[in-house]
């Protein structure tokens, strides 16, 4: 398999991604942005890039179980390793001028984020295949479209890169789901929602990767006027596994609605940081991350609501709360508030402890037992997001999952 030191880069675009990479300085827990992280456990020399070898039936069980209960879907992309393996799109939706597919790297359709972040440029030099999904003005797409990336083989390192284009008074639901068998891999996926006037986005990202799997992600957005989008994230696997979010409210009355459940058992870390920016009158942004860690489990959240100058009326939200099940788990939470524009309404809570005691004591003085009522109040605490998930038909296989990370992280005697 070929190295990133050796890989050959065929267009302009991609060798200055390279060479900034290069140029650069990896990140380290120094750093504000990668506090309380793993980073400097990361040694990139021990990765190498999949080869171009397809193998016939990539999907992992998982993925096969969500797309069995999502049902009837508008789209379908699967891709192993970063490339493509089947593609497809309704034949009604296509006439319509709904296209998903890949790309050539450096397509002008699929250019990188600029933001500062190294992995992002990583992932432009050296993704297999960037995914574009458009959907044009007008169009209302009513039933989901998936996108499933499998990650195979040890010692890999993929490149997930999709982008959705929803243009004015559009409608879509995008489900992703990332999944591997037992391997030693790393993930960097970049994910690009642009949002167009009165446009209506849902998403729902699934991480299922594998217990020795690294995850360095990072999603963005921008949503123009009037528009809205809610992304939702569920993250049950991964060794360390981290989203990086920044979601942009950029036009008036715009909205975005960001959402994330993730659980963590033996020494698994969930680490995610999250932007929230406005720079647009009468903009609203609502947030709410709701964790659980056993074992020696850790979660890291850390999030910012930003209002620019000239985004007056805003309406920011953010809420994080964690569930510490076990006495070796570790939570941490620090919600942040940067604000220079007046007539705004902005606020952040966050929360950190075990069962409550009084939910418990309610449901044992009325013969539930200790482990049986532990439980219902764990699987309760997840509902409120999973609840309002973009895909309904997935919401009982996600619980399920979820009672299977509190089965493992908190062994029933």
């Amino acid at each position: 398999m070929p190295t990133l030191a050796n890989f050959p880069l065929d267009n302009a675009a991609r060798r200055s991604d390279a060479e900034r990479f290069a140029a650069s300085e990896l990140p380290t827990s120094a750093l504000e942005v990668w506090r309380y992280s793993r980073i400097d456990e990361l040694d990139l020399t021990r990765y190498a890039l999949p080869s171009d070898g397809v193998v016939s039936q990539p999907l992992t069980a998982a993925a096969e179980a969500v797309l069995a209960a999502a049902g009837d879907l508008a789209g379908l992309v699967v891709t192993e390793n970063g490339r493509v393996v089947r593609c497809e799109v309704d034949d009604a939706l296509a006439a319509k001028g709904v296209t998903l597919g890949p790309v050539e790297p450096g397509d002008t359709a699929a250019a990188p984020p600029a933001v500062d972040d190294p992995f992002v440029t990583l992932n432009a030099a050296f993704g297999a295949q960037p995914l574009v999904l458009t959907v044009p003005d007008g169009v209302v797409v009513e039933r989901p479209i998936a996108v499933v990336h499998v990650v195979a083989g040890d010692g890999v390192v993929v490149f997930p890169h999709l982008v959705v284009v929803a243009g004015e008074q559009s409608q879509v639901t995008v489900m992703e789901h990332l999944s591997s068998a037992d391997v030693d891999a790393l993930v960097i996926p970049v994910t690009d929602f642009r949002v167009g006037p009165a446009a209506n986005v849902r998403h729902l990202v699934v991480q299922d990767l594998g217990r020795r799997v690294w995850q360095l992600g990072y999603a963005t957005s921008d949503v123009g006027r009037d528009g809205f989008l809610e992304s939702a994230a569920v993250a049950l696997g991964g060794d360390y596994a981290r989203l990086r979010t920044d979601a942009r409210v950029s036009g008036q009355g715009a909205s975005s609605n960001l959402m994330a459940v993730y659980f963590g058992e033996g020494e698994q870390m969930h680490d995610f940081r999250t932007l929230q920016d406005h720079s647009a009158p009468r903009t609203t942004s609502d947030l709410l991350f709701k964790g659980a860690v056993g074992g020696e489990a850790t979660s890291v959240y850390t999030g910012l609501i930003r209002v620019r100058p000239g985004a007056s009326g805003t309406n920011a939200f953010q809420t994080n709360r964690n569930l510490v099940l076990t006495e070796g788990a570790h939570a941490e939470s620090v919600p942040n508030l940067e604000i220079e524009e007046n007539d705004v309404r902005c606020s952040h809570a966050s929360a950190i402890g075990p069962v409550d005691e009084d939910q418990l004591y309610y449901l044992e003085s009325r013969g539930v037992p200790t482990t049986v009522a532990e439980r219902l109040i764990v699987l309760g605490f997840f509902d409120e997001i999973l609840d309002r998930i973009a895909v309904p038909s997935l919401r009982a296989l996600l619980r399920a999952a979820v009672g299977t990370k509190l089965e493992h992280a908190v062994p029933r005697d």
